[in-house]
């Protein structure tokens, strides 16, 4: 769960990958007004309760000196017998962008829904190309489109999926 500097992709500013904690939530907070200002950005009670669910997990991107740069979530849906796994939300603070920090966050998320089994879906702006394509990357694929999904801006949102890794594939 905890990344190294040598594990980081910008070993230069170290990141240390954690859990996120309920003493978080207002910076989350904080972030959620700067990255999403018009879809309805959550609070810090709505991270507060995200964090107290049973089914969810969450981590921290922090810093060297502990400040919370980024945040993500994962919430295991479905029965056992038919799992499946949603991303909740994915955030890192503009200024600490393009250093592989929300690669790493949705790396984490993914080891958690391997573990649980099953697909992973998300839904992600369609005008959001820099997490589309790290989507891509982790083999998501766009399945379909919400309309007017994030409100009260009205943008459309694609639902995206990625197949269990333990699923064959064709042929």
């Amino acid at each position: 769960m905890n990344s190294t500097p040598e594990e980081n992709p910008a070993a230069e500013n170290p990141v240390v990958i954690d859990a996120l904690r309920p003493e978080d939530a207002p910076r989350c907070a904080e972030l959620e007004q700067i990255l999403f200002p018009g879809d309805d950005p959550w609070s810090a009670d709505a991270f507060r309760s995200e964090l107290a669910s049973p089914h969810n997990r969450y981590f921290a991107a922090r810093d060297p000196q502990g400040r919370l740069i980024g945040y993500a979530g994962l919430a295991r849906l479905g029965t056992a017998i038919d799992p499946e796994s949603e991303v909740h939300t994915i955030g890192v603070d503009p200024a600490a962008r393009r250093r592989g920090i929300g690669g790493a966050l949705l790396g984490e998320l993914l080891a958690v829904a391997d573990r649980w089994g099953g697909p992973v879906f998300l839904e992600v702006r369609t005008d959001n190309d820099a997490a589309i394509a790290l989507y891509r990357r982790e083999g998501f694929e766009i399945v379909g489109t919400r309309k007017r999904y994030y409100q009260p801006s009205g943008a459309d949102a694609y639902t995206m999926r990625r197949p269990d890794p333990r699923e064959e594939s064709p042929a």
